[in-house]
């Protein structure tokens, strides 16, 4: 084998263990955050063990310090995921309707709300969390910085498009808007089953049209 080929097989080998590797830390964070939600649902945050969620995953507590630094890491990375998921669902429903053709503001609106509460339903677990208030010191905050990026992104899509500012209607509207779809969250995550959830997707969407109108 050449010097260059020997190289590159060098090279290969060490991308494939480094896949490992990713793979491994993948499959330990994701184990730990399984565990915590599960915990958190049964206990409550303030009530959740470290040495509870650390037997149920079967990772090291040594790999959850390393991952997460303790119980709050846990949370915040529980959240970030969850809003992370809503916010590209969100995202990907307004762009799949003007892809097709959609260009009233309110129309595209309401795409993006509807695809949010889905994931409320479709991620219930994890949404319920997050719902009573509960968490480490400065997750009200966090949320309420998250609170106001969505009201920033729904005023832009909503009133900014043609880069007119929205004016004090517009902002104080978007506020509104986002309030009800926050708290239509509360009820989507806490439904009976599926259809009673999507009526209640159906019914708050209609309101939305009304509001915005």
């Amino acid at each position: 084998m050449t010097t260059s080929r020997a190289r590159q097989a060098g090279g290969a080998g060490e991308a494939g263990t480094d896949r490992r590797q990713w793979a491994r830390a993948d499959a330990t964070r994701q184990a730990l955050l399984t565990a915590a939600q599960r915990v958190f649902a049964d206990r409550g945050y303030a009530d959740a063990g470290i040495a509870e969620i650390v037997e149920r995953s079967g990772i090291s507590v040594g790999s959850l310090y390393h991952h997460y630094g303790g119980k709050a890491g846990l949370y915040v990375a529980l959240w970030e995921e969850l809003t992370d998921e809503q916010e590209r669902s969100a995202a990907q429903a307004v762009s799949a309707a003007r892809k097709a053709g959609e260009d009233d503001p309110i129309a595209l609106f309401i795409a993006g709300a509807r695809a949010y509460l889905r994931v409320c339903w479709e991620r219930r677990e994890a949404a319920r969390l997050f719902h009573g208030g509960e968490g480490p010191s400065g997750s009200s905050l966090m949320r309420r910085s998250r609170a106001q990026h969505w009201i920033a992104q729904n005023t832009k899509l909503l009133h900014g498009t043609a880069g007119t500012p929205a004016g004090r209607a517009g902002e104080v509207l978007s506020l509104v808007l986002t309030t009800v779809i926050g708290e239509a969250g509360r009820e989507i995550a806490t439904a009976e089953d599926e259809a009673d959830a999507t009526e209640i997707i159906d019914e708050v969407c209609r309101i939305l049209i009304r509001l915005a109108r």
